[in-house]
């Protein structure tokens, strides 16, 4: 039987978050189940705690259990991992243990990677207690399937305090039926979580759990938090798993049958549940989830998992996958390049997430909640990452998701009364990374015609972050008054960009004053131009030119997460500007060192580090300076060089869908180099073949093929194009030419023309 689209997808590619041999180059992915933009997440974690934002790390060989709430690909102090569901046989025991530590009196289970099998919406392994585990999932719901020893007592155990990054705060649980749960877990920056605390993120997860089998009998165990835990940041990021202390308080928790209440509440509680020896059926644990209410929550599971049949869940969301990825029809490749491809758009299909309840109900930061019909409410936008890549891929391949995410950028910066966030999570304003990559994804929607939204409303939420009042910009005060931002490169260049973005915008408004205003700023990346170094240099307050602590430097040259020699290409707007600033000999000799310099598998580098996200335009930059053929040349080696397959196929953190978006559009031979103009360049493709099926109610064509012939390992270099049956003597594409459908045609060759 040939293998279905969805096959090929790999969730395990990347799927580590620590190693011996690397602290920079792991993707952090997460394996378990979900739909494209599901709000759950439900599978296996291997650890609490740690710079391992996933929960789960292939390196590990135990399990603490199955939770329903992930997140995947982040490079810092992850979150969620709330509901952990285990099961368990023998003693019954209330700590959860670390990973490769001995596992005596913990309710974690050994198992082989062998014994794994992970698909697209599907997750199961064999654990060395002898249970069978399953997970598969809807976008609200997650339904898990245990089959016990028959020798045993069968037991499962719920973690209500457990969260990836630490702990939840409080916790309650009702018991309303033999055979239903409900309850919520309130999760603080005081637990740690995202960022280990340092960030103001607050929320509850609701739930609504059902066993498929009436219980025999059930309890509650209760810790007693010491008071070591209750410290401040950074001190309280590492508690829960590191001070003796709270551990031998979890090891030694109150266990009690469960109350005649019929409900428990604590700060460090869990549940079990029982059912007798010799059951032969497998046990099945469903759960809807929601960030509203207990209501909500099984309003979700009841609309979307009314039933037991896992088989048909699993189905059901392998045939989701099968359509969301066939977004890109007729692919030409090796099964090697389809799995990498494949999967890398699964990745770019997991955020910005539904954060909304199926009847369209969200939470607000006051507490409350709204509900909206005329979009879904979405969450975790990872903006100075995925607003180079991920969301010019999506405007192609997914542009409800583009629209529902601008909708809900909107929303938060609103009910915030501030500007639009840089990185959002659960609508908090993390504070992570710098710039305005949210006005950038709006300006780059609305010039192609992304618009079901309040433009207006759009326009002034961008307005305010650029200018105030209430800005969110870094460095704005400063920048606004000097046209730079003292010390810091990254900040001016990102500032700068996102003012041509809203010239674009003001200009397309007919806001003419705006866009003076802000194509007067356009310019200010030359203020940081040092002509004796050749590349960009931080100054202080009062114009001075900061010590030179050399093009490679990280630390101390102001830049963030690069160095003067990655950072002074971000001059996403005006290439042609820089070229003049530099000259054209010292810009292309600068930027091809970039390339030729990078060692030979390189992980991190102070080169061409495409494990990060500054440098991921540089290969498309060639192509602005009438050299596409070094463009072919380099994006055909970094997609080479740096995706795979196997759990080390992602060559740094995925970041949340940017690192995969890169590859999915350099491999069909387009990538943006300055979201906002709606060019697309021309690279080499590595697949021969592949169709863009486009969207009905956003795109004018049905699809776009592209077709490179004579496609190789050695023929890299594009001989000839041609679009829809005419000669194209150009390398780039607009987004209207694409959306309007039709084929292009490259003829590949092995030398340069």
């Amino acid at each position: 039987m040939p293998k279905s689209t969805a096959d090929f997808i790999d969730p395990m590619i990347g799927a580590i978050t620590e190693h011996e041999s690397t602290w920079a180059g792991l993707g952090k992915t997460y394996p378990g189940a979900w739909l494209p933009s599901g709000l759950v997440q439900l599978g296996p974690d291997t650890i609490t705690g740690g710079d391992n934002g996933s929960g789960y790390s292939a390196g590990h060989d135990s399990i603490e259990g199955f939770s329903f709430t992930h997140m995947s690909g982040i490079g810092a102090y992850g979150d969620l991992g709330n509901l952990l569901v285990t099961p368990t046989t023998g003693p019954l025991y209330t700590y959860g243990g670390l990973p490769n530590e001995i596992l005596d009196e913990t309710y974690r289970s050994r198992f082989n990677a062998d014994d794994e099998t992970a698909e697209a919406g599907y997750y199961a392994v064999a654990l060395e207690n002898q249970v069978h585990a399953e997970a598969t999932c809807t976008n609200r719901a997650g339904i898990l399937r245990f089959a016990f020893p028959t020798d045993s007592r069968a037991r499962i155990q719920l973690d209500l305090a457990r969260r990836v990054g630490g702990r939840s705060l409080e916790q309650y649980v009702r018991q309303v039926d033999n055979q239903t749960l409900e309850g919520w877990m309130r999760c603080g920056p005081e637990g740690g979580g995202w960022r280990g605390g340092n960030t103001p993120l607050a929320y509850t997860v609701y739930f609504s759990l059902q066993f498929s089998q009436p219980i025999e009998r059930s309890g509650v165990w209760s810790v007693v938090v010491p008071e070591v835990w209750r410290g401040e940041w950074p001190e309280r990021m590492y508690a829960q798993w590191k001070t003796p202390a709270y551990i031998e308080a979890i090891r030694n928790a109150t266990i009690e049958p469960f109350p005649e209440s019929g409900e428990h509440r604590g700060e460090h509680i869990g549940y079990y549940a029982e059912w007798p020896e010799g059951v032969t059926e497998p046990l099945l644990v469903k759960a809807g989830i929601s960030y509203v209410s207990i209501d909500g929550a099984r309003d979700n599971l009841a609309a979307e998992l009314a039933h037991w049949d896992f088989d048909c869940v699993r189905a059901d969301g392998k045939a989701a996958w099968n359509h969301a990825v066939g977004a890109l029809a007729d692919v030409t490749a090796s099964d090697e390049q389809r799995t990498i491809l494949r999967t890398a758009q699964y990745r770019t299909l997991c955020d910005p997430r539904y954060f909304a309840d199926a009847d369209g109900s969200y939470p607000t930061p006051d507490g409350g909640s709204k509900r909206s019909t005329s979009f879904t409410r979405r969450t975790i936008f990872s903006g100075w990452d995925v607003f180079r890549s991920q969301f010019p891929w999506l405007t192609l391949a997914a542009p409800d998701t583009v629209n529902d995410t601008i909708c809900s950028l909107i929303e938060v910066a609103e009910s915030r009364g501030g500007g639009l966030p840089c990185w959002e999570l659960l609508g908090c304003y993390t504070g992570c990374m710098l710039g305005d990559p949210a006005i950038v994804v709006i300006v780059d929607a609305y010039i192609k015609g992304i618009r079901n939204y309040d433009v207006e409303r759009a326009y002034a939420v961008c307005r305010q972050t650029a200018l105030g009042p209430n800005t969110t910009r870094k460095g704005s005060a400063e920048y606004n008054e000097l046209g730079y931002v003292p010390g810091n490169i990254s900040m001016t260049l990102e500032n700068c960009y996102a003012d041509w973005c809203m010239a674009v915008f003001a200009e397309a408004l007919g806001k003419h004053e705006d866009a003076t205003l802000f194509r007067s700023r356009t310019a200010n990346y030359k203020n940081l131009y040092d002509p004796e170094v050749g590349l960009m240099r931080p100054k202080d307050e009062h114009g001075n030119w900061l010590p030179w602590v050399g093009k490679l430097q990280m630390h101390g040259s102001g830049c963030v997460e690069s160095n003067s020699l990655q950072q002074t290409f971000f001059v996403p707007h005006d290439t042609d500007g820089l070229v003049n600033l530099m000259g054209a000999e010292r810009y292309l000799a600068t930027l091809t060192e970039l390339f030729e310099k990078t060692p030979a598998g390189a992980n991190w580098t102070d080169y061409y580090n495409h494990p990060n996200e500054p440098v991921h335009s540089l290969p498309f930059l060639f192509n602005r300076i009438g050299k596409p053929a070094l463009t072919q040349k380099w994006s055909r080696w970094a997609a080479k060089s740096f995706y795979g397959t196997g759990i080390f196929g992602l060559n740094g953190n995925e970041d949340v869908g940017q690192m995969s978006a890169w590859y999915v559009l350099a491999a069909i031979g387009l990538h943006p180099v300055c979201p906002g103009d709606g060019t697309y360049e021309l690279t080499s493709p590595v697949v021969s073949r592949a169709t863009l099926r486009l969207h009905p109610d956003y795109h004018t064509g049905s699809s776009f093929t592209i077709v490179a012939e004579n496609n190789n390992d050695d023929n890299i270099y594009i001989q000839s194009a041609v679009l829809n049956g005419q000669p194209l003597d150009r390398c780039q594409l607009q987004y209207d030419e694409i959306t309007a459908g039709g084929e292009l045609i490259l003829t590949m060759g092995a030398k340069p023309v």
